[in-house]
Formats: structure tokens, sequence, C-alpha cells
């Protein structure tokens, strides 16, 4: 008899990343469009000098380096191969099986992948009408089996967020044994005052956890870095069940070079978010419907026609990612690969 793998692996989700197409502008994982810092490179080579030794397993130059960010203690921060990995780790060190995951569907794909690998059950709840976490019915989705609930706020694929007097309203509703994690992916996009910080929330809540990453707004998407802030029990549980060495040194250096070059990184956001207007006022005006979004992508919530619009677009050498059957997430570029890929969706509608 061959070696057996686990039975529940067929039903296991798939995550499915941004395609990546020789020739064509790829517009579909949310990437930043320009490459490192010159000090960032510049501290990315002289790590590599020495990748014949471990790393530190436990970050510490980054942690501590993160805990002074926020004004934090060291305790309370936690670092992960990308915030996807703390995504899992989360579920590992809180569930066993059969206790319960919530989170809004659709919102970020690996959320039921994660919740199944730990033997865990997920919970979706739809979005509303408009796309947006339906607050009150993930209130009621929580049962005495459930151990944590994601919040994607800016939500990915949808952009969409919440504001500060329904987070606060829905955060104060939880029951404190349940953690609330707040995947902030794409927070330094965030133009909306009135979408929280969620590292703001955390003062006196004991069941709040923030999770953030370095690929996406930081440009180190290649190098896989993230981190949460949470009570110090949480982060704690995190490292129990983190993979050794899985956070590799390059990878701790470049974030660290980020950290202190954080002006000029932040200042390519808000060229993002001049793009992300232009794109979406473009979009509207050809006759899609585009949802208000505070990250660096856009949805179309085109339903059945995602698969076919996506291949429209490739046609015009433009990779977008399309959700069958739902819609398609399109990353904002530069202002020149945007204007190619107005003008492509443009003739889908003519």
């Amino acid at each position: 008899m061959p070696v057996q793998t686990r039975a529940d692996l067929a039903s296991l989700p798939t995550y499915v990343p941004g395609r990546s197409v020789p020739g064509a502008i790829k517009l579909a994982s949310n990437e930043a469009p320009a490459g490192p810092l010159p000090s960032v490179a510049k501290a990315i080579a002289e790590a590599a000098a020495d990748v014949n030794r471990y790393p530190d397993m436990g970050a510490w130059a980054l942690v501590d380096r993160l805990a002074r960010e926020f004004g934090v203690t060291t305790d309370e921060v936690a670092v992960g191969c990308g915030s996807v990995a703390l995504c899992q780790q989360l579920v590992q060190a809180l569930c066993e099986p059969g206790d319960e995951v919530v989170f809004a569907w659709r919102s970020f794909e690996a959320y039921p992948i994660v919740t199944h690998i730990a033997g865990a059950t997920g919970v979706r709840v739809p979005l509303t009408p408009s796309h947006e976490h339906d607050l009150d019915a993930m209130l009621a989705a929580i049962t005495p089996r459930t151990r944590l609930v994601f919040v994607c706020n800016p939500n990915n694929p949808t952009g969409t967020s919440i504001r500060r007097e329904a987070l606060e309203r829905f955060i104060d509703a939880v029951p404190a044994d349940v953690l609330v994690v707040l995947d902030e992916a794409y927070r330094e996009y965030v133009t909306d005052a009135e979408v929280p910080d969620g590292m703001t929330l955390r003062a006196g809540r004991e069941n709040v956890a923030v999770l953030r990453t370095f690929s996406k707004a930081y440009g180190l998407a290649g190098l896989r870095v993230g981190y949460a802030v949470a009570p110090a029990h949480v982060t704690t549980a995190l490292r129990q069940v983190y993979v050794p060495f899985s956070l590799n040194a390059v990878a701790q250096a470049a974030a660290i070079a980020s950290l202190d070059a954080a002006g000029e990184l932040l200042a390519r956001c808000a060229e993002t978010c001049e793009e992300r207007t232009r794109v979406r006022d473009a979009l509207l005006d050809a006759g899609f419907e585009v949802p208000p979004t505070q990250a660096n992508f856009v949805w179309l919530p085109l339903g059945e026609r995602t698969a076919e619009f996506a291949e429209h677009m490739l046609d015009s050498k433009v990779v977008v990612r399309p959700f069958v059957g739902e819609g398609a997430r399109v990353t904002i570029g530069t202002p020149e690969e945007n204007d190619v890929m107005i003008a492509a969706a443009r003739t889908y509608l003519t």
C-alpha cells in the first residue's frame, strides 16, 4: 500500500496566485510597481554576503525596531514569512479540530485554506450587496466554538473598508475570548481618515491583533516579511508554532532598511493613491461598476462575465486577477501600465 496522505486534502481550497505572462503587464498580484530604494537594495546586498550563516531565528532586531515604531513592547510583536504565514500560525495556535474561524467572503483567499489546514472550521459570512463586510451577520455567526475572527480592512479583493465607529462597535460586541484579527496588509494606502488604524484600536482591548506586511507598500513581496502586534500571550503562542528560521536574514535586513526609509516609500504610496483615483474614475466613466477602494487595486464585480473579461484583457497583454463567477481585481500599476489597462477595459464594453 502506498503512503497515505490526509483524506481531506482533496477538499482543501487552492490558493491561486496572480499569473505572470512574459511580455504582458502584470496587474494581478497587488505588487508595488517600483523596485527597492537604493538604501534598501544596499542592505539586501550586504546581508547576502552572510547567507552562509543561519538568520536570527527570532528576528529580534526587526522585532525591536517594530516595537519602537509602534510604541509597544517586544513581547507584543511577532514576525513571520509574510502576514499569510501569521494567519496560519494564529489558527494553529488558537484552534483545535472543530473550533471555528469566522471571516467575510469574499475576502483574502488564504483564510479558508489556513483554517482547513489547522483542522478548524471556516465560517464564511457573505459580503453586503455593496461589497463590504456585513458586521452584524459576522457577529451573529460567532458561536461558543469560535476562536478568532478575521477582518480584512481594506478588504482583499474588493478594496472596501470599515470605518471607525462601525469597527469599534463590532470589536466591543465580540466576546472577550474571541480574538479579532485586523488584517491590514493595505493600511499604507488608506487615505480616508474615517478608516481607523488598527494599532489605535488595541488600547484597552485584550482580544485584538493587527497584521501588517512589507510585501505591498514597502515593495518586498519577493522576500516575505509580515508582522503581528497583539497581546503578549498571543505573540508567545505564535512563536511556539513558528517554523524555525522561516524569516531569512536578507528579508530581516531589508525590512529594517525599509522602515528607516519609510518616508520615501510612503511617498510612493501617495502616488499610487492618486493613480487609484484616476483609474477608478476612468473605469466608472467607461461603464464599469467599481466600489470605492482604499487599497492599491480596484474591484470589478463582473459576475459570470469575469473569465471572459480576464481573457479579453490578456489578449491586450494585461494580466488581471479573476475570481471566476464573481469579479476581477486589478492592481494599480504605473501610469503607463494603467493607461494600457484602461484602454483595454474600454474595448471590452464596446
